[in-house]
């Protein structure tokens, strides 16, 4: 299965994305929108700016999970990535998220969450 963008539409109404890897795995989720035209534009600027590294900021939750957001040319956050038990799953992570993000293709998703 090829990576993807999924979006999809929460239960108030506002709509999100993932971006999933060929394994189905989610390694990016973005915030909320309140059109889905402007998550379809969120996902634009994730596939022009996932290949760039200096976009991408390497944190470190509460729970001591390694995680990396993705962060526009404006600096701000336009995907995050699930919590990984050290910094080397993290780098895949971002590598992956590189690596699928430019062309992945985008599918809606009629259920709401």
């Amino acid at each position: 299965m090829a990576a993807r963008f999924q979006i999809q539409q929460a239960r108030n109404g506002k709509y999100y994305f993932h971006l999933l890897a060929n394994n189905g795995e989610i390694i990016l989720a973005s915030q909320m929108y309140a059109s889905k035209s402007s998550a379809k534009k969120g996902i634009l600027s994730v596939q022009s700016n996932a290949t760039d590294p200096s976009r991408y900021e390497a944190l470190v939750n509460k729970a001591g999970e390694h995680y990396f957001v993705l962060k526009a040319k404006n600096s701000l956050v336009i995907g995050t990535s699930e919590g990984y038990a050290n910094s080397t799953g993290m780098k895949n992570g971002i590598k992956s998220v590189s690596r699928n993000a430019p062309k992945a293709i985008t599918e809606d998703i009629i259920v709401k969450t």
